[in-house]
């Protein structure tokens, strides 16, 4: 290789480091990763949540800032917060939250809503660490967020793109239960539902304050379900579908 052409591969390296928004210079545990979370994958096919009771049912209810809609056109993971809820009880004493390390200064748009600034992500752990954290905390059980449909492309793009496994755990909408409930509210937002609930977000567009409300409103979303005679999983997706 003559001194021009180094000379220009080496100009090219940094582009070539950003066409891959979470690659990643020094990443010798993912290895160990990837295998946590096949080994992961092997558990769920074991389990059949479907059929666990409600009232036995273990979650992880969990919500992520990021810096727009489109995984996929290079928006990125901010941050993640979760919680878990077991027997019908949210577990707010040991939560899971970190930031991820991003060189990338957020928009003024998504500093002002989410309150991440950029000196906060140059601390923050890399991606490869925080997605081994965030596994561990999950395990198997089967995840929950409100307008599931964001934080399971996010997760799926994230997984594939650093792990080079695919995201298979399950992912349920909250709106799984709550358009059997109230059927006849035109609710979105998660603001919405908590103010119909009269449930508080401590801080709102704050991934784990966003997680807990989320979780209260699944724990009340999941008592309602019981009382219409609902037992589990398997009987909410048996009637939705009969009504399709």
């Amino acid at each position: 290789m003559n001194m021009n052409t180094m000379m220009q591969f080496l100009r090219q390296i940094p582009e070539k480091l950003r066409s891959n928004s979470y690659s990643s210079l020094a990443n010798q545990n993912v290895p160990r990763n990837v295998a946590f979370v096949r080994h992961l994958q092997r558990e769920m096919k074991k389990q059949d949540v479907l059929e666990v009771p409600f009232a036995n049912l273990n979650v992880v209810v969990f919500d992520i800032e990021t810096t727009g809609f489109y995984p996929y056109n290079g928006d990125q993971i901010l941050s993640i917060g979760a919680v878990k809820v077991q027997k019908g009880k949210v577990i707010e004493e040991d939560p899971f939250y970190s930031l991820i390390y991003n060189e990338k200064e957020p928009s003024h748009k998504i500093q002002a809503l989410t309150r991440i600034l950029e000196k906060e992500l140059l601390k923050a752990p890399p991606i490869e660490q925080v997605l081994n954290d965030f596994f561990q905390f999950v395990k198997s059980d089967p995840l929950i967020a409100h307008h599931a449909n964001h934080e399971r492309s996010f997760m799926q793009h994230v997984t594939w793109s650093v792990l080079k496994s695919r995201f298979e755990h399950r992912v349920i909408d909250t709106s799984f239960l709550t358009k059997i409930n109230e059927a006849k509210l035109n609710l979105i937002t998660l603001d919405d539902w908590c103010y119909h609930y009269g449930i508080r977000i401590e801080k709102r567009h704050h991934a784990l304050h966003d997680a807990i409300a989320t979780a209260n409103l699944w724990v009340e979303s999941v008592r309602l379900i019981e009382q219409k005679g609902f037992y589990c999983l398997k009987d909410v997706y048996s009637y939705l579908a009969a009504q399709r």
